[in-house]
C-alpha cells in the first residue's frame, strides 16, 4: 500500500507516521503545505491512501485538488467538529478527530482495507466539502440551559457560562458568578448545541467560552493555558494538537 500524509504539523506527521509503522504501513511521502503538495502530485504517480489534514499553513487542503484531479482514496485529519463530519458523512468519507487515537486509526484503516476502492471510482466532491466548512450552514444553538438545585430548576444563560467541563464522569457549567453546575448531558452532546463562535473545545476536558477569556499564556511543549474571568479551579490548557485551530478561532 502506497501510503503519503498531508499535515503542516510536522511533529503531528511524525506521530501518525508512527502509528501507522505500528500497523505494518509505510508512509512513502510527508507533506506539508498546499504548494508542495500541488508540485508532488504533479510529477508523483498518485498513492493509494492520503492521510490528509483540512486546515495546512498556506490554506485548505481542499485548494490542492482545485489544480490536482485526485485519484486516492483519503482519510482526513481534522480538529474541526461539527461541520466537517457533516461533510464527510454526506461524501462517505472516513475521518479521524486530532489528536489521533491509536485504536480510531487501525479502524479507519481497516475499514479502507476492506473497502479498497479503485482510483476511478473514487469520486469526491471536494467543493460540498468546502462549502460546509467555510460557509456552514446557519442553525440555532441552544441558548440556555436548566439545571437542578435542590428542589428548585435554575435556568443558565449560554452567555454567562464560562467554561463547561467534565470531571468524574460528571459535565459541569461554570458560570460568570462563580457557580459550579452539574448538568444531564456529556461534552460530546454539548458538541450539536454549541455556537461555534462562541465555544471551543479546547482540551477532551474543557469548552471555553471566548467572552469570559481573561489570558492566555505560552505553556509547555508548544501548548496554551487560558485563564478565564472567574474559573480557577482547575488549570485549562489548550492541547498541542488543538493550539492551531485554537488561534484561528479567536481571529
Amino acid at each position: 500500500m502506497n501510503v503519503i500524509i498531508i499535515e503542516d504539523e510536522k511533529p503531528a506527521a511524525r506521530r501518525l507516521s508512527r502509528l501507522l509503522a505500528e500497523q505494518d504501513i509505510e508512509v512513502s511521502t510527508m507533506l506539508h503545505s498546499v504548494d508542495e503538495s500541488i508540485e508532488w502530485f504533479q510529477n508523483n504517480p498518485h498513492p493509494d491512501l492520503i492521510f490528509l489534514d483540512i486546515q495546512l499553513s498556506d490554506g485548505l487542503s481542499f485548494e490542492i485538488f482545485d489544480l490536482v484531479e485526485v485519484k486516492s482514496a483519503i482519510i482526513f485529519t481534522t480538529a474541526y467538529d461539527e461541520y466537517a463530519l457533516q461533510a464527510f458523512k454526506l461524501n462517505s468519507i472516513d475521518y479521524l478527530l486530532k489528536p489521533i487515537d491509536d485504536e480510531e486509526l487501525e479502524s479507519a484503516v481497516k475499514k479502507y482495507r476492506n473497502f479498497k476502492p479503485e482510483s476511478q471510482k473514487i469520486s469526491v466532491d471536494f467543493n460540498d466539502i468546502k462549502k460546509l466548512l467555510v460557509n456552514p450552514l446557519e442553525r440555532e444553538y441552544k441558548k440556555r440551559f436548566t439545571v437542578r438545585v435542590g428542589q428548585h430548576l435554575k435556568i443558565i444563560n449560554a452567555d454567562d457560562v464560562e467554561c463547561f467541563y467534565s470531571e468524574n464522569k460528571g459535565t459541569y457549567a461554570a458560570t460568570s458568578d462563580g457557580r459550579n453546575y452539574l448538568l444531564d448531558t456529556t461534552l460530546e452532546q454539548l458538541e450539536e448545541e454549541l455556537s461555534p463562535e462562541m465555544f471551543f473545545r479546547v482540551s477532551r476536558k474543557f469548552y471555553v467560552n471566548v467572552n469570559h477569556i481573561g489570558d492566555i499564556i505560552s505553556y509547555t511543549n508548544s501548548r496554551l493555558q487560558i485563564k478565564l474571568n472567574r474559573f480557577n479551579e482547575q488549570e485549562i490548557i489548550v492541547s498541542r494538537e488543538r493550539v492551531k485551530d485554537f488561534k484561528l478561532w479567536l481571529e
